[in-house]
């Protein structure tokens, strides 16, 4: 059985009291619970030190937004998969939409990235997802599955590498995929993948408290990469306890 996983990503949000207090809210709701999920928040880096002391003591992980492809060197304004790790973190986030387009970042660094984050011991979230033009021209099987082949790193396996699926254009806008789409890629995505069944894939364009039970329901979707929802715990949290 694949273990679910929620993981909010908060993007270039927060400062350092209102993360703090959002870290903290978060940790609060998981103390008391049995949880079916696992739960991962991904803070901006100027908030993981401090995400990483608020959730000490509870089974919520902490994860990066991004790492550079070097252990060290010079790089001014990157960081590393090494200090992501020495922070505390488990987790990192590569090739979301947003990186590849604000960032231009193609598939090539992404897996190099990827590969960067096993050698330190982190497991890499890597996101794939196509356009709103190239879904209505009948090209989403055939840009995931592209994404996958050049954005996974070597060496990879189903316990140590993360899938999310999120269409670009559903992304912070409301609007998702049919339940019946959101499958069909998700299917697509683990016979192609190369990582077996094992390998967990989230769903990541617009999940809310409302649409989270039929999208978790899902036989293979495993869990869920949250946005906007991820920055008020209560939200985040039904999300959570949405998992079957």
């Amino acid at each position: 059985m694949r273990r679910k996983l929620i993981a909010g990503n908060w993007k270039m949000n927060g400062l350092l009291a209102d993360g703090i207090a959002l870290a903290a809210a978060v940790a609060e709701l998981a103390k008391p619970r049995k949880h079916k999920c696992d739960i991962l928040i991904c803070p901006p880096f100027t908030l993981l030190i401090e995400a990483v002391r608020a959730v000490a003591g509870t089974p919520i992980a902490v994860g990066g937004q991004d790492c550079h492809m070097k252990a060290s060197g010079a790089h001014t304004g990157d960081v590393s998969a090494p200090m992501l790790a020495d922070l505390g973190c488990r987790y990192v986030i590569l090739g979301h939409s947003e990186r590849r387009a604000d960032h231009k970042e193609p598939d090539s660094l992404i897996k190099t990235k990827a590969q960067a984050a096993l050698a330190a011991s982190l497991i890499p979230i890597v996101c794939v997802g196509e356009t709103e033009a190239e879904r209505d021209s009948g090209r989403t099987l055939e840009v995931v599955a592209g994404q996958l082949k050049g954005s996974l790193p070597e060496g990879g396996t189903a316990e140590r590498v993360v899938i999310a699926y999120e269409p670009v254009w559903a992304i912070g806008t409301g609007r998702t995929p049919t339940l019946a789409e959101v499958q069909e890629v998700h299917a697509m995505i683990r016979r192609e993948s190369g990582l077996g069944q094992g390998v967990r894939i989230l769903y990541g364009g617009s999940m809310k408290p409302s649409n989270a039970q039929e999208l978790l329901a899902l036989p293979d979707v495993d869990g869920g990469l949250i946005g906007g929802a991820s920055l008020k715990a209560d939200d985040f949290w039904a999300i959570a306890t949405a998992c079957p």
